[in-house]
């Protein structure tokens, strides 16, 4: 059996994109170039890997088995790839971070990732916990910085701080509940502002108050922390403000006061990932070290 490396990654694209003009624009390939390399591929496995559908195609059992193996594969090399090329002696460093995190950490990480030489050939990718989760195991990011534990063994978790929760809202609504330090579990589920589904800090704000989304009524589905700290500050509700972000949200929504909960406070547990397969060889640790630096030092301003 002779698989190549370039089918696999195309096998994979289509694989995820379901159609192959898709998988093939995602490739920069042509789409009888792809075609091809599938045909050969499922040649020398012997087997059909795809079903073709008027829609686009789906992957048959043997497919779904080798784009498991495949996805293993690619990792493996990514983390090879990772091995030759060591963030801090000119090496590329492909971060991704979630969107509650990226704003307020970076500022503060920066100028420690570059006196470090860490970050001269820095990526950054923001996104939801899931894609970054993705497209770490893709290959397609060295680390990731998320606020939700891994659930695969293929990802090894740093923790890097953990972030404490506080209650924002108006000046004058803050001031009518403040000295109550109410429990999250004591909110009013109809005053909740949540982010979109899809962002892990609005799932978790849930989780600690013991609710869903259907029993929070003010569910805006917004797509950022800033847009919930000004419709808070503006008195449309409450909203759950990670530490992290007190400082620059309070600067940036005049009108927005915060409240701190009653120990046991809740909070949520930042996190640096990298594949099980990746060689941390000393850099993923000083990378963590220095992000573990910037965070409590934000936290503390």
């Amino acid at each position: 059996m002779n698989i190549t490396l370039r089918q696999l990654r195309y096998f994979l694209s289509l694989a995820q994109q379901g159609h192959f003009t898709r998988a093939a624009d995602a490739m920069h390939v042509t789409q009888p170039a792809l075609s091809m390399q599938i045909r050969t591929l499922e040649e020398q496995v012997g087997s059909l890997l795809v079903e073709r559908t008027p829609s686009g195609v789906v992957l048959t059992p043997q497919g779904r088995a080798l784009e498991s193996h495949a996805r293993q594969v690619m990792g493996a090399m990514a983390g090879l790839e990772q091995a030759m090329r060591q963030p801090g002696q000119g090496g590329r460093l492909m971060l991704g971070m979630i969107p509650t995190i990226a704003p307020y950490l970076l500022p503060e990480a920066l100028p420690l990732l570059r006196a470090r030489d860490i970050g001269r050939d820095l990526h950054l990718r923001e996104a939801p916990t899931d894609r970054l989760v993705d497209e770490l195991c893709r290959g397609r990011l060295d680390v990731a910085v998320v606020a939700t534990p891994p659930d695969t063994p293929d990802l090894v978790a740093l923790p890097l701080f953990t972030d404490p929760f506080l209650l924002a809202g108006s000046q004058d609504r803050i001031a009518r509940i403040g000295a109550l330090r109410p429990e999250p579990r004591d909110l009013d589920p109809g005053q909740l502002l949540l982010l979109d589904e899809g962002h892990c800090l609005g799932d978790q704000a849930l989780e600690v108050c013991g609710l869903n989304r259907r029993s929070a009524r003010l569910d805006l589905g917004a797509a950022s922390l800033a847009t919930l700290c000004r419709l808070a500050a503006q008195g449309m509700g409450l909203t759950f403000l990670p530490q992290l972000a007190a400082r620059q949200e309070c600067a940036a929504a005049p009108g927005l006061a915060v409240v701190s909960f009653p120990d046991p406070q809740p909070a949520r547990d930042v996190l640096l990932l990298r594949r099980a397969t990746t060689s941390a060889g000393g850099w993923f640790d000083d990378l963590g070290d220095l992000l573990r630096t910037a965070g409590q030092s934000v936290m503390k301003a």
